[in-house]
């Protein structure tokens, strides 16, 4: 039986925040707008109130996109009164994808999850756009240890939704009871574990653990790659 690996993207192998830097600076000052780290910085905190948002099916990615943009056009000094959000939405999200940087140790991770552990499948579960993410595995070079790639665009559903797992485990023919789920977010990962009723590991743990544990049922946490891989090798077998 194959031992499954179901890994979130963005801040469990590669450093989406790094990425969102490089690309809004580009991005905007291309444009003819300000950009400074208190610009960086609200933009974060507002797409990930977003996201959130997003992920309990409150807006839709096309209302996220223009928001967030929007948002940026009132906080920015210069004339942004001829641009489109839409427009200026995907060139940053062109730019993301060109610019993929990995998380410390994460290369490291996926090569001895491949090389040491039995039939080992690795496959990436996310929300957000296609381009973006596929163009940072790429550019990364993390893409030839993953089996697949699940993107939430191209499913037409986000995680949490039991949906999306469903999805993921009809791709690649699989049973649960094969499949691990690892991921930095309760929300979107840990959540969409509990909801699929799949194993996890909430990776580089922060805030009340045990309450977080309790409520979204986590069976494993891990605060760095060596503690990660130790999980998986033990999980891995006992499956044998």
């Amino acid at each position: 039986m194959n031992r499954n690996f179901l890994f979130d993207l963005d801040q469990t192998l590669l450093n989406f925040h790094a990425s969102e830097e490089i690309a809004l600076g580009k991005v905007l000052t291309k444009n003819g707008l300000s950009y400074s780290d208190d610009i960086y910085k609200a933009f974060k905190s507002y797409n990930k109130e977003l996201w959130g948002e997003l992920e309990k099916g409150k807006i839709t990615r096309a209302e996220l996109f223009e928001l967030r943009f929007n948002y940026m056009f009132s906080l920015c000094e210069g004339d942004s009164s001829k641009l489109d959000p839409f427009t200026v939405n995907s060139d940053f999200i062109r730019t993301m994808s060109e610019n993929g940087v990995l998380m410390d140790g994460a290369l490291e991770l996926v090569k001895k999850i491949k090389s040491d552990i039995a039939n080992s499948k690795i496959y990436i579960v996310t929300n957000g756009a296609t381009i973006n993410a596929k163009g940072r595995i790429a550019s990364t070079g993390l893409g030839k240890y993953i089996d697949g790639i699940f993107v939430s665009e191209d499913m037409g559903v986000n995680k949490p939704a039991t949906e999306y797992f469903d999805m993921v485990l009809e791709s690649i023919h699989e049973p649960k009871d094969s499949c691990i789920v690892v991921g930095d977010s309760l929300t979107s990962d840990m959540l969409g574990a509990k909801n699929a009723e799949l194993l996890s590991v909430w990776f580089m743990p922060a805030g009340d653990v045990e309450a977080a544990i309790k409520e979204y049922e986590i069976d494993y946490c891990a605060s760095s790659y060596d503690e990660l891989y130790d999980v998986l090798y033990k999980w891995s077998l006992l499956m044998a």
